[in-house]
């Protein structure tokens, strides 16, 4: 029986591989954003992020808004600052976070919209 998903000729189409091999990003920017997606592959931290969406919050205003404990929301908020996905200001003893960049805010808008628009087929 023959495999469905595997080619059944052996012609290699060279213009197309030569231009998917120009635009295809190195290993460890691909490992940069492979750990930027697994960053986002957790529900708690996608609604720390949706929560810093337009405004800067000190972690116990965030820990109100999830309704979870300071601890658990300052171990996620590490991740993320890790990742580069919030940044911090500090303001005496109280540390302010924000989304890092609007390239972030960008990525969450579009998965949001892409989950929330209806399929075409």
């Amino acid at each position: 029986m023959k495999d469905p998903y595997t080619c059944q000729e052996n012609i290699i189409h060279p213009e197309d591989v030569l231009a998917a091999g120009q635009t295809l990003i190195d290993g460890l920017a691909a490992t940069r954003l492979a750990r930027t997606f697994q960053a986002l592959a957790d529900p708690t931290r996608v609604r720390l992020i949706s929560a810093l969406l337009d405004r800067e919050l000190c972690v116990c205003d965030l820990a109100a808004v999830l309704g979870m404990s300071q601890s658990a929301v300052s171990h996620q908020l590490r991740i993320l600052r890790d990742l580069y996905i919030v940044r911090t200001r500090k303001e005496g003893r109280i540390v302010h976070y924000a989304l890092d960049d609007a390239h972030i805010r960008d990525l969450f808008v579009r998965g949001l919209e892409h989950i929330l628009h209806e399929p075409t087929n």
